[in-house]
């Protein structure tokens, strides 16, 4: 489904779903943002987009501009992975309108994501409620885990 947006400024958008060729603007995205983890990682994020039921880019002419990608259980939840809006193209309801349409489009749904401390002001603008999150990769589990405390998982 693609869908036309006219923002604040006049500016004419698609959000269109992501197409694989549509990585590498995702990932100079990325780059430009500082986001390192999603850079150096760069083909588990191509496979995380593959198989985000969530994954929509902003397309501006041929330029992408931005995108978003979660995921949703389609009743209860949809969470936001990732929100990124290319720096010149901020502050003109872009954000909004990407995250009205996911949410539109999963109404039941609450959503749920976690903010930076340089996006924390935009969602609060957007008046979403704080809540306290936690995170952690496989590999910190070594870090302060018993492993005469772990379950034994058949197979590994």
């Amino acid at each position: 489904m693609i869908m036309d947006l006219e923002l604040s400024n006049k500016l004419k958008v698609k959000v269109r779903p992501f197409k694989e060729e549509d990585y590498c603007s995702i990932n100079t995205l990325n780059a430009a943002e500082n986001w390192n983890n999603l850079v150096n990682k760069q083909e588990d994020t191509k496979l995380a987009w593959k198989n985000s039921n969530i994954a929509y880019v902003v397309q501006l002419e041929d330029e992408i501009i931005g995108y978003i990608r979660g995921m949703t259980d389609e009743f209860i939840t949809t969470y936001v992975c990732e929100l990124l809006i290319k720096k010149p193209y901020r502050a003109i309801g872009l954000g909004q309108k990407l995250l009205y349409y996911v949410h539109s489009l999963y109404p039941k749904t609450r959503v749920e994501l976690l903010a930076s401390s340089t996006s924390q002001s935009f969602y609060k603008y957007q008046e979403f409620r704080e809540f306290f999150g936690f995170r952690k990769t496989f590999e910190e589990y070594g870090k302060s885990v018993n492993s005469d405390h772990l379950v034994k998982i058949k197979g590994y």
